[in-house]
């Protein structure tokens, strides 16, 4: 099962990546007057002309007296992208000293508006049902590059220019089409970096069907080792009667019996060991270090037939070799960069899915719910991905809350830094990271205990940031928690 402490881990690292490499637009810089040509200085003039033009075309109000206004059509205002670059500070910046500009089009903008309506792009457009955000972008990028462009009441409107050149209005163009493209290009990236969420989250599921499946092929590995020993040339008497004890394991014959184990490593190749680079070299190290254990020695000399002795003896071993063991460690480095992170949380889950097929009620260090155990011994009963609904969803949501308010929580955070001791952009970006993601969560989850935020992500600082990590943020989220309760912005239960 995986729980919402590893959730909180795996997005605040793929957020780290997403956010620390994240362009949302990639806004033209103005050119040196001193130094660009009057075609660089005009097309400069023209791309932002441009944005303005798409601003008016969606509807969307450029302040008052800005100039004509359409009729709202519902298909562009559903369009998301005007919005999108209107909210981008640097575009707004630009177009704050173009007062002068933001009327050139109004007097052909109903003209350019109808013949953008009538064209097939749009049609093809209005007819579809589910928009996504590369819909609208490629939408718009088709209706500037093959109306716009042609289009003789855009081109009167800038011919009032007097630095007005074709090779100007071409390169304004160029430059419009390569800003959408750019926003193209992050909505990728905020789309792969989504999926790289949920693809590390079935990692983690994988790896603990994979660590239920090391007691199956160790087994065998012995199984193989004492047929061996019974084919040599000259076979000693322990060679031809060998103490079957180990192989002849009931838990690991569950194992063996578990169709959703099976199903799962048919449908998920990578959760068997056995697929695995140098598996072979995992095995044998992993079966050399429990042979050579005391606990092995004793377990040897216990009678056959019962579950729990045998389930206990491989849980023992997990807990004690396996888990801990340098061969598990640089079979996983190879295989996932997330699974040494996942390995502590997701062996705990091994632990309790042992411990449950054969205990029913009884109390145990590691296990609180054993009350819930399988009530027949010798059941193999694999625990869910996710414990419900809620956690499914928790990750993505908190993903999503942290890159759409990313600047208000920012905001937060800068609010109680001392710049005197800190210098807020030379903050270590995880930890900023951490406690964005910490804010998320205590605005938006009332469910969830403020004390249990605040030392979840204390403790994800102390072990994924620097030393000093956890008692700062401490500091920094005491003071934010405080503010929100002062405003009564935390809606908890």
């Amino acid at each position: 099962m995986i729980n919402r402490s590893l959730i909180r881990i795996k997005t605040i690292q793929i957020l780290y990546s997403y956010l620390l490499t994240r362009n949302e637009f990639k806004l033209e810089q103005a050119p040196n007057p001193e130094e660009a040509s009057r075609d660089r200085q005009f097309a400069y003039s023209v791309y932002l002309d441009l944005i303005v033009l798409l601003f008016k075309l969606s509807s969307l109000p450029l302040g008052r007296g800005a100039g004509a206004s359409l009729e709202p059509d519902p298909a562009l205002i559903k369009n998301r992208v005007a919005k999108a670059m209107r909210s981008n500070p640097a575009i707004a910046e630009a177009l704050a000293g173009r007062h002068d500009r933001l009327k050139i089009f109004d007097s052909s903008l109903i003209e350019i508006a109808n013949t953008v309506k009538s064209s097939i792009v749009y049609a093809e457009y209005k007819r579809k049902r589910k928009l996504e955000m590369t819909d609208d972008i490629n939408f718009w990028n088709t209706v500037f590059d093959t109306i716009i462009r042609k289009s003789k009441s855009v081109e009167r409107a800038l011919r009032h220019d007097e630095s007005f050149t074709h090779v100007g209005f071409e390169q304004g163009m160029k430059m419009f089409l390569e800003t959408l493209a750019s926003f193209d290009d992050t909505r990728a990236a905020y789309i792969r970096a989504r999926e790289d969420l949920d693809n590390s989250l079935s990692l983690a599921y994988s790896l603990y069907h994979a660590l239920l499946m090391l007691p199956v092929h160790i087994t065998h590995l012995q199984a193989t080792r004492l047929e061996a020993n019974r084919n040599k040339y000259v076979p000693s008497a322990e060679d031809l009667n060998p103490n079957m004890r180990f192989v002849d394991n009931l838990f690991v014959q569950a194992l063996r019996d578990c169709k959703p184990l099976e199903e799962y490593i048919v449908e998920n190749p990578e959760a068997d060991p056995d697929s695995w680079r140098d598996s072979d070299l995992l095995f044998q190290g992993l079966l050399d270090k429990i042979m050579a254990t005391d606990a092995y020695a004793e377990y040897m000399k216990t009678p056959a037939g019962d579950f729990a002795t045998d389930a206990n003896f491989w849980r023992e071993m997990m807990r004690n070799v396996i888990v801990p063991s340098d061969e598990l460690a640089e079979a996983l480095e190879t295989k996932s960069v997330y699974w040494n992170d996942d390995l502590d949380i997701m062996s705990t889950f091994v632990l309790k899915t042992i411990r449950r097929s054969y205990a029913s009620g009884s109390a145990d260090d590691d296990d609180d719910d054993s009350a819930n155990a399988a009530q027949t011994a010798g059941k193999i009963e694999l625990l869910p991905k996710f414990m419900n609904r809620q956690d499914e969803i928790f990750g993505s949501q908190l993903f999503d809350y942290v890159v759409n308010n990313r600047e208000t929580y920012r905001s937060y955070i800068d609010r109680f830094i001392d710049t005197k001791q800190w210098d807020t952009e030379r903050l270590a970006f995880m930890d900023i990271v951490i406690m964005m993601t910490a804010i998320a969560e205590l605005l938006n989850f009332p469910s969830i205990p403020v004390p249990v935020t605040l030392n979840e992500y204390i403790e994800i600082a102390n072990d994924y940031s620097t030393a000093r990590s956890g008692q700062f943020i401490h500091g920094i989220l005491s003071s934010v928690i405080k503010l929100f309760n002062d405003e009564g912005l935390m809606n908890k239960k």
